[in-house]
């Protein structure tokens, strides 16, 4: 018995594997995910790097500040012990704050950051405003958690001091370098300090 050509048709339609013309669909969607997926893990990868560069950056930063800053409060007493009454005749630094004996002074720099201190050398030629630097001829050295930190201490004015029981104020500018070659960070760090003596000693930081 013959089948009608329209049924043969149908029949043919029916029976057609569903997969013709749709081979290599799922290879192509695998690839395509694999494809997607490697490209979120290597920005999650850059992504987490910088994240991690950055807070190293950062936490240098704030070490190489707080080495800065500690050299500051060194500068600050230096400049008090010279001021005492006891050290203004001898025209030095207090040996215990000398290089030789493991201080922050360079021994060859002793005379002249006590004549900046006292704003004029020997000679009674003023040493104000010393144009030395940090960088240059620093006044201190120190290593304070792997950073070498150079200050420079710069007599700048002095003021009478009125009604206090104290005959003046010098002022002072204190700026220190904290540099760590390793990492190639670098702080620097200024402040201004006034100082009394004759009547005790003592640094207050002014801004």
């Amino acid at each position: 018995m013959s089948i009608p050509a329209k049924d043969r048709g149908a029949a043919d339609c029916v029976m057609k594997p569903i997969s013709v013309g749709q081979r290599g669909i799922a290879l192509l969607t695998v690839m395509m995910l694999m494809l997607i997926m490697t490209v979120i893990g290597i920005a999650a990868i850059t992504v987490t790097g910088l994240e991690t560069r950055m807070a190293g950056f950062a936490r240098n930063g704030e070490t190489a500040a707080t080495a800065a800053d500690s050299c500051m409060g060194v500068g600050a007493n230096i400049i008090r012990q010279a001021l005492a009454p006891t050290n203004v005749g001898t025209g030095a630094i207090p040996l215990a704050y000398l290089s030789t004996v493991g201080g922050p002074v360079p021994a060859t720099n002793s005379v002249i950051l006590f004549h900046e201190i006292y704003g004029k050398d020997a000679a009674e030629v003023s040493t104000k405003n010393s144009p030395d630097t940090a960088a240059g001829v620093p006044n201190l050295v120190l290593t304070v958690n792997g950073f070498t930190v150079n200050g420079d201490i710069d007599f700048l004015y002095n003021e009478k001091t009125a009604g206090t029981g104290k005959s003046e104020t010098n002022v002072y500018r204190i700026n220190c370098v904290a540099t760590n070659v390793a990492t190639a960070t670098s702080s620097s760090v200024t402040a201004v300090y006034g100082c009394t003596f004759v009547a005790g000693s003592e640094c207050t930081k002014k801004f």
